[in-house]
């Protein structure tokens, strides 16, 4: 470029000097003709302008030839990188694809083997039910026999008492054979839990987001305890094996909230719902969430319970007291409403049958109201049941209560209420919670729970 530049300087002042000259030449009066060799210079400066000016073009070439060469062979190089990431892009993309149809496959699996639980769960429950009758066939076939025995039975009723215990034994091996399958089921559904968490790493790895949710990750069903059944059952729980109370059922390893099979101390065999929380297990009595269940019920229903314990339900006075007859107790009432939640905790004594089941509480804690009286018995009411010689316990009012002088406004038992009712008697009426402000709430959902107050003494 620089001698290209130089002969365009150059070339204009040789011609211009030699255009100069002829005019001078023209215009001169004395014709001397020119030197030929001052000619020959500038065509020898002409030549060596022109001379240099081709060694520059060639210069120019092989460098811009060069130049063109590596853009060539950069641009192979990048071909070459991007056809080999094209390539790895449609590996990822069948990998992908492969990764879900594993995935629909195991989710199919998985339902599969929830319903054959689900399946399974039902007929042991109803194995379950059928044991007992039979066991207590049994054991009044059993003292009649010894009755007989003392009589000098006759032949043919021995042998129907023979029968009736082939017949039970014969349950009890159904019922050891469907526990070991629903075991099995178990283990296959935790198998196909941790393969599809690992196919979920595998899709997250790759940058790919799933577009739906995998159906495993629902809340994880709460295992039943079994109880078992002996023609020579007694009431001691530890003979039995099966726990007296939902904190036992915690200390045993069982962290999980749901329905569990318990025996208090002198009573029968029924199911409760442990509802675990800060460390250990609660006994749920009361649960009230949406007011599907109607609790405007008898005194029989609320002596020996009522509803679902999945969903709304009264565990039964009878029950409560024979679980906090057996060691010291804590009520815990928690409170929702469409803003906030509350709790309150008590000390409590529950009396039996005789009295009513007369509530004492003490000891108040937590965020709640105090609507309940301290150091007061609190006799339980129901619209057909009022104890001689107190209160008049309308029949208008809703829900079996405790109360202690008057008929009051709280009552978590009443009918279930959308919020922020506007007439006092329906509110009077319904789930309501009076606050020391003296207004009355409406309650979205409670809970009413118990644990004992010293749980290491009480195992």
């Amino acid at each position: 470029m620089y001698t290209i530049k130089l002969f365009l300087i150059i070339a204009p002042l040789v011609i211009s000097s030699r255009t100069d000259q002829d005019y001078t030449s023209l215009d001169s009066i004395s014709p001397e003709p020119k030197s030929r060799f001052a000619m020959l210079d500038d065509v020898k400066i002409l030549a060596n302008g022109l001379l240099q000016l081709g060694h520059g073009l060639k210069d120019f070439v092989h460098k811009t030839k060069g130049q063109i060469n590596d853009i060539f062979q950069k641009l192979n190089i990048f071909d070459q990188s991007f056809y080999d990431l094209s390539l790895q892009t449609n590996e990822i993309k069948e990998e992908e694809k492969e990764l879900r149809r594993a995935t629909s496959k195991l989710q199919v699996k998985n339902e599969e083997v929830k319903n054959m639980s689900l399946e399974l769960d039902s007929k042991l429950e109803s194995l379950l039910e059928e044991k007992i009758l039979l066991q207590q066939k049994v054991r009044y076939l059993e003292d009649q026999l010894t009755d007989l025995i003392k009589n000098q039975p006759q032949i043919q009723e021995y042998l129907e008492v023979t029968s009736l215990k082939t017949l039970v034994e014969q349950q009890d091996n159904s019922i050891k054979d469907l526990l070991q399958i629903v075991e099995e089921q178990y283990g296959q559904l935790n198998q196909q839990q941790s393969q599809i968490k690992e196919i979920e790493n595998q899709l997250r790895r790759t940058g790919i987001k799933e577009s739906t949710e995998i159906s495993l990750s629902s809340k994880p069903r709460a295992p039943r305890t079994t109880p078992s059944f002996h023609s020579n059952e007694t009431k001691n729980v530890e003979h039995d094996d099966i726990p007296a109370d939902c904190t036992i059922i915690y200390n045993q390893g069982k962290h999980t909230s749901g329905i569990y099979s318990i025996r208090p101390s002198n009573s029968q065999v029924f199911n409760v719902y442990c509802d675990v929380k800060s460390g250990s297990s609660w006994t749920l009595i009361q649960h009230r969430i949406d007011g599907s269940q109607n609790f405007n019920e008898t005194w029989e229903n609320y002596k020996y319970g009522f509803g679902r314990l999945d969903g709304e339900f009264w565990l039964g006075l009878e029950k409560i007291y024979s679980i906090v007859m057996q060691s010291n107790y804590i009520l815990r009432i928690e409170l929702e409403d469409w803003k906030d939640k509350y709790y309150t905790e008590y000390s409590f004594h529950l009396g039996d049958h005789e009295t009513n089941y007369t509530l004492h509480l003490a000891g108040i804690f937590g965020n709640g109201p105090k609507a309940f009286p301290e150091h007061k018995d609190l006799m339980f009411f129901t619209w057909d049941h009022k104890a001689k010689g107190h209160f008049n316990y309308p029949e208008s009012n809703s829900g079996g209560w405790g109360y202690h002088d008057v008929c009051g406004e709280n009552n978590l038992n009443g009918k279930y209420n959308k919020p922020k009712a506007k007439v006092k008697p329906e509110r009077k009426e319904g789930i309501c919670w009076k606050f020391q402000d003296g207004r009355l709430y409406s309650i979205k959902a409670t809970k009413m729970v118990i644990h004992p107050s010293d749980s290491e003494n009480f195992e």
